[in-house]
């Protein structure tokens, strides 16, 4: 069935109906969504109870809790339905275009959020800038690069002849414009589906076609990313969707903006078609996938309004599935979830007859077998919303959202929240103090600069040393790892050939770098956490012993709250295509090249060292480094959140006692102190 010309004829907006649907199966999030509301509560009580700067900081934290957006990457097969899954997931059925050119390379990431007004759609459509674009010309991109690694002339010459091809086709479209037009933006304040069409859909002949060629696709070649922002009231949050294009393109541009798409995300969800399910022929997608944890990992098996029998048959397809990932070291413990876009835009559009009696029939028969109906009677929309198993895919997002990035969120916002509560409280104690007793000496106030820059000096020099450390430590493993490959691959092949000669074509399976590569990089992980959260802690107690030093706060319970480091990303890298993946005749053609056990070996090892160094180099330098500067970057923003504090507190204890109640008014002293101690226990709940 084909949603596209069957059913999907118009934009339809969003009505009372298609809200009803969008709502059922994000009831997951409500746990979450009513601990972030009390948060928010306790923030706007803070910002009242401190002074301009502490309710600046508060607003800051309260606004991070209302607007988070998680992101989730949508990747799959070809022809799997993933585009028109994603348009049923949003609620409009024709959004984005779901048969586009192979060479369209967009990832187009989908901004849903609720506090927006509809006439505050709006979008962005960003291109490849020079080098990206230079790389594809002059190497063909990343089957170019192995092309010519692997001496495969015939296949990097029709690289370069259909790389010609396309820059012949983007000049004709774009003129003069062309290279100016490379590295740019172009900003909307409207979404229609004309416009999208004209960033992201390519059709095959529109250089025959001028006309065509102004709208449909004129912008199509060059078009990076495209994002776009788009109010849906039904949903209970913001919510980022990214659909990615396919990871088989010709040039492999696909599979690297892929890649670096599902490193920004915490839910990567794979669409699978039901009439394929998952082989052998799928491992691009499952080495992607495989450095993923299985929790954040949802494996959907899109069309199965196209099975003849579902309830016998998706049983077959789920035990299948499992064991390719099992055989292919893929995330066995990865839910499963069978969808049909095509019934779920069947019931955006009011149209529930365009799925035929007999589909429909054979898939209530199996969501009843399987117990995955509502009890209750329904409308033919509802039935088929629920056919569809949108409400699935989005209450496994919720459970994923509020267990993940959703209690990092809440934990983080109280931290900070804490702190500001407690610098609130010392100052409190500093004031009154100075106030009941004008006897006391004058603090030594003078003294926390150079205490707070002791302090900062140490904690940045402990957290650089310790990464310092700990890399230099992860590109030993690396190296290890690395030169055994090599030598264990090269023993292997020189092996073969002892036994078989030079005839029978050699294959080596990779998966065991990766496997080495993935576990140094696990260490190196564990490793940064550990020393991110020993340094985090260390500097809140310091802190801590400074306010009890430099302001003799007297509560024994007090202390500072230490931030969470942050999380460590998947290695999705490590999924990225290599020359010894690609079986077949490139390999063959390879190998019938050579003659002589030197050159096999020799240009074997050659070959797969330049193939593999940019994968160990992009590991131990630009992942590892960003690792490092997330983690200097918490510490960092937590020593500014101390140093506003503390010199908040010290501007206050310096201030005459007639002009002392910038923070804390006489005749609302009382109140505002049990408001403190309700909104501190409160935070003390989230923080634990």
């Amino acid at each position: 069935m084909n949603v596209d010309a069957n059913i999907a004829g118009s934009t339809v907006g969003l009505g009372d109906q298609n809200a009803k649907l969008l709502s059922r199966g994000f009831e997951g999030l409500a746990p979450f969504l009513q601990r972030s509301r009390e948060l928010r509560q306790a923030l706007v009580r803070l910002g009242k109870i401190g002074d301009k700067a502490t309710n600046r900081a508060a607003r800051k934290l309260h606004h991070q809790l209302k607007h988070a957006e998680p992101s989730v990457t949508m990747i799959g097969q070809v022809k799997a339905g993933k585009t028109s899954l994603v348009n049923a997931m949003v609620g409009q059925p024709d959004l984005l275009p779901a048969d586009v050119n192979p060479w369209t390379s967009v990832v187009t990431a989908l901004h849903l959020n609720p506090n927006t007004a509809p006439e505050d759609d709006r979008a962005s459509f960003s291109f490849f800038d020079m080098e990206e674009w230079g790389r594809l010309l002059d190497r063909g991109g990343r089957i170019g690069e192995l092309a010519a690694r692997a001496g495969a002339e015939d296949e990097l010459e029709k690289v370069r002849e259909q790389v010609v091809e396309m820059r012949e086709k983007s000049r004709k479209r774009l003129g003069d414009k062309f290279e100016l037009l490379l590295g740019q933006q172009h900003d909307y304040n409207h979404v229609d589906g004309d416009l999208i069409e004209r960033y992201v859909c390519l059709g095959d002949d529109f250089e025959d076609d001028f006309e065509t060629s102004q709208a449909q696709g004129r912008f199509a070649d060059i078009t990076k990313s495209a994002e776009l922002f788009l109010h849906r009231g039904a949903l209970p949050m913001p919510l980022c969707i990214r659909d990615t294009p396919g990871v088989n393109d010709t040039f492999m541009i696909r599979e690297q903006i892929t890649i670096r798409a599902i490193r920004e995300s915490r839910i990567c969800v794979v669409v699978l078609a039901a009439h394929q399910a998952l082989s052998s022929v799928d491992l691009a997608l499952i080495r992607m996938i495989a450095n993923v944890k299985s929790r954040e990992v949802l494996i959907v098996v899109n069309r199965i309004d196209e099975l003849s029998d579902p309830k016998s048959q998706i049983p077959e397809i789920r035990d299948s599935i499992r064991q390719t990932l099992k055989d292919h070291d893929g995330p066995v413990d990865a839910q499963i979830i069978f969808t049909s876009a095509y019934c779920g835009n069947a019931a955006l559009m009011g149209m529930p007859e365009h799925v035929e009696d007999k589909a429909r029939d054979a898939l209530t028969a199996w969501a009843k077998s399987e117990d995955i109906l509502p009890k209750g009677e329904m409308t033919d929309d509802e039935l088929m919303w629920e056919l569809s198993g949108l409400p699935r895919i989005y209450a496994a997002l919720s459970e994923r959202i509020s267990e993940g990035m959703g209690q990092e969120l809440l934990d983080r916002v109280a931290k900070s929240a804490m702190n500001l509560a407690n610098g609130i409280s010392a100052a409190q104690q500093v004031v009154s103090r100075r106030e009941n007793d004008a006897e006391l000496p004058p603090l030594q106030l003078e003294q926390l600069e150079g205490a707070l820059r002791k302090l900062e000096n140490k904690a940045m020099e402990t957290m650089v040393g310790a990464f310092d450390a700990a890399i230099v430590d992860f590109d030993k493993r690396l190296e290890r790892s690395h030169r055994s490959f090599l030598e264990r691959a090269t023993g292997s092949l020189l092996q073969h050939l002892d036994s078989h000669g030079e005839d029978e074509v050699w294959e080596y399976d990779p998966s065991g770098l990766r496997i080495l590569m993935r576990t140094a990089y696990q260490v190196f992980g564990r490793n940064a956490q550990g020393t991110t959260k020993k340094v985090l802690t260390q500097t809140a107690e310091d802190y801590a012993a400074l306010y009890h030093r430099l302001f003799e706060v007297s509560d024994e319970d007090f202390g500072i709250e230490a931030p969470t480091p942050p999380r460590i990303p998947a290695p999705v890298l490590l999924g990225q295509t290599i020359a010894l993946d690609l079986k077949g005749s490139w390999w063959s053609r390879w190998w019938h090249r050579r003659r002589g056990y030197s050159s096999f070996a020799t240009e074997f090892a050659e070959m797969i060292k330049a193939e593999t160094d940019p994968i160990v180099d992009a590991l131990r330098g630009a992942h590892a480094n960003a690792i490092r500067d997330d983690a200097v970057q918490v510490l960092k923003d937590f020593l500014m959140e101390q140093r506003g504090i503390l010199t908040r507190i010290a501007s206050e204890a310096q201030a005459e006692p007639d002009g002392i109640g910038t923070l804390l008014d006489e005749n609302s002293a009382a109140a505002k102190r049990a408001q403190l101690k309700q909104t501190m226990a409160t935070l003390t709940g989230f923080a634990a």
